[in-house]
């Protein structure tokens, strides 16, 4: 709450897949909101439910209190936040939470340059896809100030569950673990599931007979399903997996680290993506891994 007790006054920039639930839920808990997307198209039914439309970035930021980003990557960012005039049209005290997953290092950069313009910066991604965002229930690891991150704890709250994970761009590296093992988990849940339709079992049957055991995963659970249902509409699309992925074997090179998981995961999705599955959600890695093994298995989309 803003220190007279009234709801503090928000811009969400970027309210596409996951960003436009998010609003949608920061309206309904009465929070005056201001919304820019760069496809108008896709602010537009937000305005509708009471938010205000912005023609720019900067238009969107005018005397907000916190700023919501949500967008594709560290150069969409940068780009909004300080190509676009949004930088300087922040008042003083104002908040950017960053909810994009981005590389660490361009995190710490977006702090630094906010901070010198007397703006706080809080590196948030979040984990749960469409479903936690239209549901309220991500997990958001926040990097940055513990203070200026406990002073929004009523915001976060509509959102999901946040946690405070260290310094100016640990929430973004924490983002990126989280990636690592998701992909790994969907690899997993996709070979286990063509190995028990190979061997003669039942997909659904094998998901059902495993659940609660030490198997169990909300992977199993949400995408487990999709690869059954052969459901690949995406809430997570496989090129931004990949991207993630990408990203963590940056990381894992400046720090010289070895993670062969991660490299074979992502050696998957990069083929995967080159062939045309870049906007299937990242359960249809199944597709690829089935592709692999047309030899012994039969399926039909």
């Amino acid at each position: 709450m803003s220190a007279s007790g009234s709801k503090r006054k928000i811009a969400f920039l970027g309210t596409g897949l996951m960003g436009g639930p998010m609003a949608r839920r920061l309206l309904a808990a009465g929070y005056p909101l201001a919304v820019w997307n760069r496809d108008a198209e896709k602010a537009r039914p937000l305005e509708a439910e009471g938010a205000t439309l912005a023609a720019s970035p900067a238009e969107a930021v005018k005397d907000a209190e916190v700023v919501f980003t949500m967008l594709t990557d560290a150069a969409a960012v940068a780009s909004v936040l300080f190509d676009s005039g949004c930088a300087e049209a922040l008042k003083p005290g104002a908040v950017v939470v960053d909810t994009s997953s981005i590389i660490p290092d361009a995190a710490k950069d977006h702090a630094a340059r906010l901070q010198g313009l007397g703006i706080a910066h809080i590196d948030s991604p979040v984990s749960g896809g469409v479903v936690g965002a239209r549901e309220g229930t991500l997990a958001m690891m926040a990097g940055g100030d513990a203070e200026v991150i406990a002073g929004l704890a009523d915001v976060f709250s509509v959102l999901g569950r946040v946690t405070h994970v260290g310094p100016s761009g640990a929430g973004q590296i924490c983002k990126l673990a989280n990636q690592q093992i998701v992909a790994i988990t969907i690899g997993a849940v996709a070979e286990a599931m063509i190995l028990v339709e190979a061997g003669g079992a039942s997909r659904e049957a094998f998901r059902n007979a495993i659940r609660g055991g030490f198997a169990e995963s909300r992977i199993l659970d949400l995408h487990g399903a999709r690869m059954i249902a052969r459901d690949f509409q995406p809430g997570g699309s496989s090129r931004n997996q990949l991207k993630d992925l990408n990203a963590v074997a940056a990381v894992a090179e400046k720090l010289s680290l070895r993670l062969p998981l991660t490299e074979e995961v992502r050696d998957e999705y990069t083929t995967f993506v080159s062939e045309g599955g870049g906007e299937k959600d990242h359960s249809g890695l199944l597709l690829h891994l089935e592709a692999l093994n047309t030899a012994v298995i039969k399926t039909s989309d």
